[in-house]
């Protein structure tokens, strides 16, 4: 399955009021498309999504010994393509996560494009937090973070 920013009428993920930093759920059917929602919302604190293109694509595969560290690291990863290559990303692909010997392992497609005058910036991501992260599940999967702005 696909996600990207165009999908559906209902919002894939909302933000929330927070004092200094950046508040956001992110839902889905399940634990994937969550991750996948939430990547989207972190794309969109960094560039004008609207503006998406998928030219372009990066292989992830991130492990973790459970989901609160798959959350993390899946959405360092925007993070760090973005700072080292100016890859801004518009949508993920492939989600598979499964078990691995010590943790579980998250592999996924990301689309995206090179940063280039066309695109409007919003600002930076310092740093995807612990702080107040959840993942809840009922009847789908919410997955809440903090984004240090």
């Amino acid at each position: 399955m696909v996600y990207n920013f165009f999908m559906g009428q209902n919002p894939r993920y909302v933000f929330l009021d927070h004092t200094a930093d950046a508040k956001f759920r992110a839902r889905g059917d399940t634990f994937e498309e969550a991750l996948a929602n939430a990547a989207l919302a972190v794309a969109s604190l960094i560039w004008n999504g609207t503006q998406a293109g998928g030219a372009e694509s990066r292989t992830i595969s991130i492990q973790g010994r459970d989901h609160e560290r798959l959350v993390v690291r899946t959405l360092e990863e925007i993070v760090f393509l973005f700072e080292t290559e100016g890859f801004l990303l518009a949508g993920v692909d492939d989600v598979r996560l499964g078990r691995v010997e010590d943790g579980w392992r998250l592999q996924a497609v990301f689309r995206g494009e090179r940063l280039s005058d066309t695109h409007s910036l919003r600002g930076g991501v310092k740093a995807i937090t612990y702080n107040e992260l959840k993942i809840e599940r009922n009847g789908g999967v919410t997955i809440q973070v903090v984004v240090d702005v």
